[in-house]
């Protein structure tokens, strides 16, 4: 199987872009259609603490590529994952700022997922001139569905 074939219905294979490791990378517009229309499963790679003080998509699996504080990897990625998405599902991964995602997107491949794609721009975006996110690009600048605790 290709790895970059959308799941049947999706917008084109145009969208995506190529990638070593990984399905490749998705850019938002197309992310949120997949999502929305039930053809790839939403996973949030972010710490617990990010969706806590920045926002999250509602609905999505949450499984952290890391964790807070220090950063290390997460153990139970592998299993947690596994366990919440069968691996015939096309999954489509969130990070801050679509960086993170792609070790996951990686990792998922290394699992059996052979179509796991890194969403472009992640949740919060690039930084600005001011050094703040959520101004230029991102899940959250596009409009898209989030809440915040």
């Amino acid at each position: 199987m290709d790895k970059l074939n959308p799941p049947s219905g999706a917008s084109p294979i145009s969208a995506l872009e190529p990638a070593e490791g990984y399905a490749g990378n998705i850019p938002l517009v197309l992310a949120h259609q997949w999502w929305l229309s039930g053809q790839a499963v939403l996973v949030d790679v972010r710490t617990h603490a990010e969706r806590d003080w920045v926002g999250y998509v509602p609905g999505t699996a949450c499984i952290p590529w890391k964790h807070y504080p220090g950063m290390a990897l997460n153990p139970d990625f592998d299993s947690t994952l596994l366990a919440q998405v069968p691996c015939d599902t096309p999954l489509i991964l969130l990070c801050r700022s679509g960086v993170r995602s792609i070790g996951a997107a990686r990792r998922a491949c290394e699992l059996g997922y052979e179509r796991a794609y890194n969403i472009l721009d992640g949740f919060e975006g690039d930084p600005d001139a001011d050094q703040q996110r959520g101004h230029i690009n991102g899940w959250r600048h596009a409009g898209f569905p989030w809440v915040q605790n």
